[in-house]
């Protein structure tokens, strides 16, 4: 069963996918479905004794196309609709033990030209409206296999953070003939205090509004607005940048951190001059041994409540020292 439902308290779809309650679950590494299919050995998804990046189609989408037919008849209160789009998995590495962050500046390099192949050619597809690459690192993101990959949905509609973000950038331009994130960008590289990393095409930085420990914006310095729209030297750049940060957030604690990165980028289809390219980090470790959780002012009422100033936070990812 996969459909999409309509909560019409927040007016947005919610995605129903039951069959993903079989799919695999931290296997042991030596039956690893990421890992390049050796002769003799188990059979993964990757029909290959080696590869750079691999991109493949999750083998239990949320999303397909075409799409099952729906199990649920709606109404005019509870609306259904076709769970239309693609669910891609995206593999980092070859080498099972590896990390984004372990990786070098040129795979790195490497991944944002897949990540631009992908961006551009599911977003061709008809019927869909947003294309959202993320990664989920680590067991307390509730990662089920721990081979280096992220992920790719192409949604049949635009989802409500990307929604939002669009509305309040298009405000923002309305209001001033300025961009939301030029403004932000701007007001953080004058304040400094919360820079992490930066060069000629990137700055990363704790918000001044972080909701999550440690978390990170990556902002494109240029005003574009996606990774179609980078040259070279920019791709350069991010992947300098994205390196930076995965190897500080590695020294911050002493051990990979967990997080999960999303890349906010515009629809692949129709004009939106108003957004800007940028990267967010949502880290959920507030000290080495104690996680933050979505309790109750967060999950209940949409409110963030953070326990350490985006400022200390900064600095102590600039230092790269242990915390405890």
């Amino acid at each position: 069963m996969s459909e999409l439902r309509w909560n019409p308290q927040l007016r947005e779809w919610v995605i129903v996918a039951a069959h993903r309650q079989d799919r695999t679950y931290k296997p042991p590494a030596e039956y690893c479905p990421l890992c390049p299919t050796l002769p003799g050995a188990f059979p993964t998804e990757v029909p290959a004794e080696n590869y750079e990046i691999a991109v493949f189609e999750n083998k239990f989408p949320s999303l397909s196309q075409p799409p099952p037919p729906l199990e649920v008849e709606g109404s005019a209160l509870y609306q259904t609709a076709p769970a239309e789009g693609v669910c891609e998995v995206v593999l980092y590495s070859p080498n099972h033990k590896s990390s984004l962050a372990e990786e070098p500046v040129q795979q790195i390099r490497n991944l944002i030209e897949v990540w631009t192949d992908r961006y551009l050619e599911l977003g061709m597809k008809p019927g869909i409206q947003y294309v959202f690459i993320f990664e989920n690192k680590g067991d307390a993101v509730g990662v089920t296999l721990s081979h280096p990959h992220g992920q790719i949905y192409a949604f049949p509609f635009i989802p409500p953070t990307a929604e939002r973000e669009l509305q309040a950038a298009l405000e923002h331009q309305t209001a001033t003939g300025k961009c939301l994130y030029c403004d932000i960008l701007a007001e953080e590289r004058e304040d400094k205090v919360r820079i992490v990393a930066e060069n000629e095409e990137f700055t990363a930085f704790v918000p001044f509004f972080a909701r999550y420990p440690y978390e990170v914006h990556i902002y494109a310095r240029r005003h574009l607005q996606s990774l179609a729209d980078l040259t070279p030297e920019e791709r350069d750049g991010l992947a300098a940048v994205l390196k930076d940060i995965l190897v500080k957030y590695d020294l911050l604690f002493g051990f990979p951190l967990p997080y999960i990165m999303a890349l906010h980028q515009a629809p692949p289809k129709g004009d939106y001059p108003h957004y800007h390219f940028h990267i967010e980090f949502y880290p959920l470790n507030r000290t080495a041994e104690k996680l933050k959780y979505l309790a109750g002012v967060e999950s209940g009422a949409g409110t963030f409540i953070t326990d350490m100033s985006p400022e200390d936070q900064a600095a102590r990812l600039r230092g790269g020292q242990n915390e405890k």
